[in-house]
C-alpha cells in the first residue's frame, strides 16, 4: 500500500528534513521553510559539494504552471545569496550548534571556498506523482534551455509493520560526478585543478611535478579526465592560482607513481615530502591518486593570484564552461606571460 499519498505534507517534509539522503546523500540541508524576499517559504534549501544551492519543493495542490513558476521563483530569490547569509541561515537551522563551514568540511573533507559558493541553483520538485503537463514543461526547460530543474518521484510503501521508500528521478542527470555548471558556452579546452588542501602540499607538487586527489571516488575520479598533453591551471582554494602545466602521465595510484630524483626513479615512500600521499595504500577506493605534470609556470603560495571575478570550484579537476573561467585563464596568461 502506498502511504505517501496519505501522509500530510508536514510529515513528508519532516521525514526528508531528518533524512536528506533519501533525496541525495551528497546534499547538506542549510534551511527549512526558508523565507524568500517575496515573502514565500521554501520547503528545504540545500547545498551540494560544489557549494551550489538546491531548492527542494514538495508539490502541493497547484496547477502545472504554478508548480513550475513557484520553484523557479524560489531559485531566483536565493540565487544572489552570499556566503554570510547562508552561514547565518544554517546556524539558525542547527540552533547555533554547528557552523556551515564545519558541516561542509566534515561532509566533504575540504573547506568551503567562498569564491565558488552559489554559482548555480538546482531546482527539485518532490512528488508521489506528476501530471503530464508539468512533466512536459519541465522536460522542455531542461532539454531546450538547459535549466537545472527536475522532479523526484517519492513514495513510502507499507507492508505489515514495515515501511519501504521508493525514489526515482524524472530525468537522470548524466554527469553526477561533474559538478561544473553546464551552460551554452563552449569549453576552452583548459582544465581547472584544485590542489593544496588536506594532506597535500603545493611545494611537493612543484618539486616533483604532479597533482593528486583521494579519500574517496568523488575526489579522485575526476583525475581520469586528464590525458597526456592537456593543460591544467592549479588553484589552492581560498588562496589563489599558483601554477599552470602540461600532463605528462595519466591517472595512477600514488603508491605506484615514480619520480625522477637525482638520476633515480623513486616512489613516494622514498622521497621527502611535506604532505602525506600514502595514507590509505590498502584501500584503492579511498587511496590517493595522482597525475604527473610538467609545470610551465609556478608561484609560491604567498604569490598566488586571486582576483575578483576569478573562477573557483571544489572539484579536483573539472572542465568549466562559464565566462568566468575564460576570463580567469586569459587573465592568468597575461600575468604569467603564457603564450599559446
Amino acid at each position: 500500500m502506498i502511504l505517501s499519498n496519505q501522509m500530510p505534507i508536514v510529515l513528508v517534509l519532516d521525514l526528508l528534513a531528518q533524512h536528506i539522503e533519501i533525496l541525495n546523500s551528497d546534499w547538506i540541508i542549510i534551511g527549512r521553510q526558508v523565507k524568500t524576499s517575496a515573502g514565500k517559504y521554501i520547503d528545504l534549501l540545500c547545498m551540494d559539494h560544489d557549494g551550489d544551492l538546491v531548492v527542494v519543493e514538495l508539490k502541493k495542490d497547484l496547477t502545472p504552471r504554478e508548480v513550475t513558476a513557484q520553484v523557479i521563483d524560489y531559485a531566483s530569490c536565493v540565487s544572489d545569496m552570499k556566503l554570510e547569509e547562508l552561514a547565518e541561515l544554517y546556524l539558525e537551522f542547527t540552533n547555533n550548534t554547528y557552523t556551515l563551514n564545519q558541516a561542509y568540511e566534515k561532509k566533504y573533507g575540504t573547506k568551503l571556498d567562498s569564491d565558488s559558493v552559489n554559482q548555480n541553483v538546482e531546482m527539485v520538485v518532490v512528488a508521489s506523482k506528476m501530471d503530464a503537463s508539468t512533466e512536459r514543461i519541465i522536460r522542455y526547460l531542461r532539454n531546450k534551455y538547459v535549466v537545472d530543474i527536475n522532479i523526484l518521484f517519492f513514495n513510502v510503501f507499507g507492508y505489515e509493520e514495515k515501511r519501504f521508500i521508493s525514489r526515482v528521478w524524472f530525468e537522470e542527470d548524466v554527469e553526477t560526478q561533474m559538478p561544473c555548471n553546464i551552460s551554452n558556452n563552449t569549453w576552452n579546452h583548459e582544465y581547472y585543478v584544485s590542489f593544496g588542501e588536506g594532506e597535500r602540499r603545493w611545494n611537493d607538487a612543484c618539486k616533483y611535478g604532479f597533482i593528486s586527489g583521494g579519500g574517496g571516488p568523488w575526489y579522485s575520479n575526476t583525475l581520469k579526465m586528464l590525458s597526456v598533453g592537456d593543460r591544467v591551471w592549479a588553484n589552492i582554494p581560498q588562496t589563489g592560482y599558483v601554477g599552470v602545466g602540461i600532463v605528462t602521465e595519466e591517472f595512477q595510484l600514488a603508491k605506484n607513481a615514480l619520480f625522477d630524483t637525482n638520476g633515480k626513479k623513486l616512489g613516494f615512500k622514498d622521497i621527502t615530502t611535506e604532505g602525506n600521499y600514502l595514507y590509505s595504500i590498502d584501500d584503492e577506493e579511498k587511496a590517493e591518486y595522482n597525475v604527473k605534470i610538467k609545470w610551465t609556470k609556478t608561484t609560491t603560495e604567498k604569490q598566488a593570484v586571486k582576483e575578483i571575478g576569478f573562477f573557483g570550484n571544489q572539484n579536483t579537476v573539472c572542465r568549466p564552461r562559464e565566462k568566468k573561467w575564460k576570463f580567469t585563464v586569459e587573465r592568468l596568461k597575461t600575468l604569467w606571460n603564457i603564450k599559446d
